[in-house]
Order: structure tokens, then C-alpha cells, then sequence
């Protein structure tokens, strides 16, 4: 033990001594290290953004989707089968569920005319359910539908064509035909990308339902449940069949998931995208180390009168070994630490993450395992860039430093 603290005080007081060589050499690893630490750091806050991304679109895991349809193809009396959900539900005790009407079109009257625009009914559990964000302005609540002017969501294309008033000062929508009148815009939905022009109108259900009798041909409305994805699989069948019991002759219901754990080959493309980051900072990385060797070996060379000089006053060829082998090792684990400690600094402030991933709602913490593959990274490298100088050195006898 005693032997072992007395080399690592030798490999401290060589730092100490060669402070601008070893510098200059460790800054390239104290990057890689960074490097390596922020990919996978950043791999893990990729993972939530796809999953959030994912969430968006087929809600989150696990959304139960129910549909119904007469098998005649003759349209279904969704009034009757909204109680029967709503019974079903009750007994169940769902926190979350929601009702999306698509397949409409409503008409809305914009400077130029009135216009033709698809529309969407949803309920106020929507955005909860499939982890919408707004450009502007708010989602629905249920206090929406005491409002005197109905609240309505647009999409960022629509907002355009009204002017992008600010929502501060309570633009309106007027609409047409049965369900037509005076709405107040809460929110925008912002564009889903380059050249997303989608004009739509998302109105709540039972405001909508309100002001006409049945849903207009074509309208294609389903249910959603959002539930732990534990229970999911549990909760799909029986659901199922409390919803079949006593429909009317002719009547089909399906229940399935939406959401994106439900998909095969789902974290595919996470584990494709840690494969090449990480290799690329697995390659950055071993470049560091390939520099860290040369530079060790070079000033191998020129420590042999300082090595011959110790050998003869007695150092044993353990001590030598390990002094050298752990000046890098502790030098390298330094470097480490400290460009882990600059991507934390950077990486845990939600501003930054947000920058990067946009739209991102639950940032998740910076990732431990970030943090220990960069550690253990760190003095891999230096254990391995320590280990081959340190045996240059056990061949340094005491006759070279006569002759160096």
C-alpha cells in the first residue's frame, strides 16, 4: 500500500512539475471525454423528444382507441353510443378520455372570403392525451363551454390569414352553416414543418354539438382512453366486450392502440442514431488517446537521464512502472472530470435542451449514465495511454542516462 502512495505521489509531483506539457496534451482528451459524455447525454434527451414527438401523433403510452361503424356501412348512431361509452367509462373510473371527430369541413369567413377549411372536434382532455403544444395562447378547458363566444384552436397557416392578430386582443372567427357564429381564437397550432399550409379550425365537442343536431356525413369520430401502459393489455379486452354487450344488431366495435410502444420496431431508429453518435465520439475519442500516447512517448525520450538517474538511486522497476503508468492515469481522470463537468454545466439548464429540441416539454434530468461513461471512459484511456510509455520506461537502464 505504502508503495503504491508513493508512486502515485511521484505521478502527482511529475504533473505538477511538466504543468504546460501535461496541459497541452490532456486538453484533446478532456474534450473527447466532453464529447463522449454530451452524446450520450444527448441520446437521452433524443429518446424523450421522439418519444414526446410520437406522443403527439398516436397519443401517449398507452392510448386505447375505440372505433365503431355499422357493417352496412350506413352511418352509426353516435349519440346512443356516447352514452354507452360514457357508462362504460364511468365504471372502469378513466381519468382520461377523449373524443376526436375528424373528416369535417367548416366553413369560416377570412378577408378574401369564405373559405372552406377542415375542422376537428376534441375534447378538453385532448392535448393531455397526445401532448399538443400551442405557438400562441391556450388549450381547452372545461370552463370553454359556458363561454359566450366558443373558444377555438387554429393552426398557424389559418392565423396567417388573419393577420396574426396578437390573442391578447381576443380575435374572432366567424363560421358558417349549422354550427355557424362568432368564436373567440385561444390558441395556434404552430406549423408541423416546411411548407405545412393546412388551414383547420379545432372546435370543442360538445360546443360544437350544441349548436346542431347530428354530426355531418362523413365525419369519422373515436374515443380515446389514456391508461398505464401496464394495464393496457389487461383493460383492451374487457373494455372490448363491455362495449359489445347489447349492440344493436349490425354494429362493430374495435379497440386497439395508438400509441407508439404499441408499434413494432418502435426504438428502431433511437438505437440506430446511439449506434452512429456514439461511434463517432468513440472515434474522436480514440484519436485523443493516440494523441496522448505519441506525446507521452516523446517526453519518454527525454526523461531517460531523469528514469536512469532514479534507477540508480535505488528505484525498484515497480516503482518507475507506476509512477509513469499513474501520472497519465491520474492526469487523464482530471481531464475527464473536468469536461464532464462543463457539459453538466451546459447541458442541465432547460433553455439549452429546449434550443436543441424544440418543442420538448419534460426535459429529463441530466442522464447519470452520461456522466460514468465519460468517468470510466476517461480512465480507460489514460490506463491505456499510461500503460505502453511506462514500459518504455522499465527499459531505461542507468548506464543510458551516462550516455544521454
Amino acid at each position: 500500500m505504502s508503495g503504491f502512495l508513493g508512486a502515485l505521489s511521484d505521478a502527482w509531483a511529475e504533473i505538477r512539475v511538466h504543468k504546460l506539457r501535461v496541459l497541452l496534451s490532456l486538453i484533446g482528451i478532456a474534450v473527447s471525454v466532453g464529447a463522449l459524455t454530451a452524446v450520450v447525454a444527448i441520446s437521452e434527451y433524443q429518446r424523450q423528444f421522439q418519444t414526446e414527438q410520437s406522443d403527439r401523433f398516436g397519443g401517449r403510452a398507452a392510448t386505447i382507441v375505440v372505433n365503431v361503424a355499422n357493417d352496412d356501412g350506413t352511418p352509426v348512431d353516435f349519440d346512443d353510443f356516447d352514452e354507452r361509452f360514457a357508462r362504460v367509462s364511468e365504471r372502469f373510473g378513466f381519468s382520461h378520455t377523449g373524443r376526436i371527430v375528424g373528416g369535417m369541413v367548416q366553413g369560416v369567413q377570412l378577408p378574401d372570403g369564405v373559405t372552406e377549411v377542415g375542422a376537428r372536434l376534441v375534447d378538453p382532455m385532448y392535448p393531455q392525451i397526445h401532448r399538443e403544444v400551442l405557438l400562441e395562447g391556450r388549450w381547452f378547458v372545461d370552463s370553454d363551454l359556458e363561454a359566450l363566444a366558443p373558444p377555438v384552436v387554429i393552426t398557424e397557416a389559418l392565423w396567417d390569414r388573419i393577420g396574426r392578430l396578437p390573442l391578447a386582443q381576443h380575435p374572432t372567427l366567424s363560421l358558417t352553416g349549422g354550427a355557424g357564429g362568432t368564436y373567440q381564437v385561444v390558441g395556434v397550432v404552430p406549423r408541423q414543418g416546411f411548407g405545412d399550409e393546412e388551414l383547420r379550425v379545432d372546435l370543442l365537442y360538445d360546443a360544437y354539438r350544441s349548436r346542431v343536431d347530428a354530426l355531418p356525413e362523413g365525419a369519422w369520430p373515436q374515443y380515446e382512453v389514456w391508461v398505464g401502459a401496464e394495464q393496457a393489455n389487461e383493460i383492451g379486452p374487457v373494455l372490448a366486450m363491455d362495449l359489445r354487450a347489447g349492440l344493436p344488431e349490425g354494429q362493430t366495435v374495435s379497440v386497439s392502440r395508438s400509441d407508439w410502444a404499441a408499434q413494432p420496431g418502435a426504438l428502431d431508429v433511437q438505437a440506430t442514431f446511439e449506434m452512429i453518435t456514439g461511434g463517432i465520439a468513440a472515434l474522436i475519442l480514440a484519436l485523443g488517446a493516440l494523441s496522448l500516447i505519441n506525446i507521452q512517448l516523446v517526453a519518454m525520450r527525454q526523461r531517460v537521464r531523469e528514469i536512469g538517474v532514479r534507477r540508480a538511486f535505488g528505484a525498484t522497476s515497480g516503482r518507475v512502472f507506476f509512477s509513469v503508468f499513474l501520472e497519465s492515469l491520474v492526469a487523464t481522470t482530471v481531464a475527464g472530470v473536468v469536461g464532464i463537468a462543463i457539459v453538466v454545466a451546459i447541458l442541465r439548464s432547460d433553455r439549452v435542451v429546449t434550443s436543441l429540441f424544440y418543442g420538448i416539454q419534460d426535459v429529463p434530468p441530466f442522464p447519470m449514465r452520461a456522466a460514468l461513461v465519460g468517468l470510466v471512459a476517461s480512465v480507460i484511456v489514460g490506463a491505456v495511454s499510461g500503460f505502453i510509455p511506462a514500459l518504455v520506461a522499465l527499459r531505461v537502464k542507468v548506464i543510458d542516462a551516462i550516455r544521454f
